[in-house]
């Protein structure tokens, strides 16, 4: 860990949806690593804070912000206020997102669709854009990362769950190669990771908390992920070790 009040050596990351779970975790792996670190979060402040509150207490340097990366221009305060507090802006994990009941498609509304895309969709899309107008070469920036959380629901579609979430996520998968392709030159790597079964609590959200106990059977190592599995492999995209990776995904889903 950095020495307490030093700056941070790798510059400032900003980490969406990051009062639990996958980002929670990636929160406190990149504070340890070296970067300042946002910990974005919509109505979960106790959760932001306390997540704050851990990395501070292990010598690290973070702030909570509140914003709803659906509206544009909270998004565009949570960049400003991110590099006001923590200096530039130099990755991006592109990590809210939401689900909801299990469900057939005949048996789901258009709002939810619009809910499920706004979050999955539309919000990685602002918050990617404000870090291209802030890290590009092109724009007078240094560069920088970004890393989306897709699913391997991508790739399986989840029927008779939410089929709507795996196309929102098919399409963070698109977005990631085509974003890719677009700054390659400009300094900015771009990059997925695929979680499979992770014990988070979103599934809670799908109405089935335990849904990775019933499932982790048709995963062949046969066990659910950790956050922190997930959080290990978002690092490493956005490290040096990564530096000729772009557009690339990594499956962090026990082989399925």
């Amino acid at each position: 860990m950095p020495e307490p009040g030093a700056p941070a050596a790798k510059g400032a990351m900003i980490v969406t949806g990051a009062s639990r779970g996958i980002g929670a975790a990636t929160a406190r792996l990149a504070a340890e690593r070296g970067y300042a670190v946002a910990v974005n979060y919509r109505g979960d402040r106790p959760g932001a804070e306390g997540v704050v509150a851990g990395i501070a207490a292990a010598g690290g340097k973070a702030v909570a912000i509140a914003a709803d990366v659906v509206r544009e221009a909270d998004v565009i305060a949570l960049f400003d206020e991110a590099q006001a507090k923590l200096g530039y802006v130099a990755a991006l994990v592109n990590n809210a997102g939401i689900l909801e009941r299990q469900t057939r498609l005949d048996d789901m509304e258009a709002a939810r669709f619009e809910r499920v895309f706004a979050v999955n969709v539309v919000g990685p899309f602002l918050c990617a854009r404000e870090a291209v107008r802030r890290m590009s070469t092109r724009h007078g920036g240094r560069g920088g990362g970004i890393v989306n959380v897709s699913s391997a629901a991508s790739r399986l579609g989840s029927p008779g769950e939410y089929v709507d979430y795996a196309a929102s996520k098919g399409a963070i998968d698109t977005f990631t190669l085509g974003l890719a392709r677009e700054v390659a030159e400009e300094g900015i790597r771009v990059n997925a990771v695929r979680p499979g079964v992770i014990y988070t609590g979103i599934h809670a959200s799908g109405g089935e908390p335990g849904r990775v106990e019933r499932v982790k059977g048709a995963v062949p190592m046969k066990r659910g992920g950790e956050a922190i599995e997930v959080a290990r492999a978002i690092l490493w995209l956005l490290s040096e070790e990564a530096s000729y990776s772009t557009g690339t995904f990594i499956d962090v889903s026990g082989g399925r």
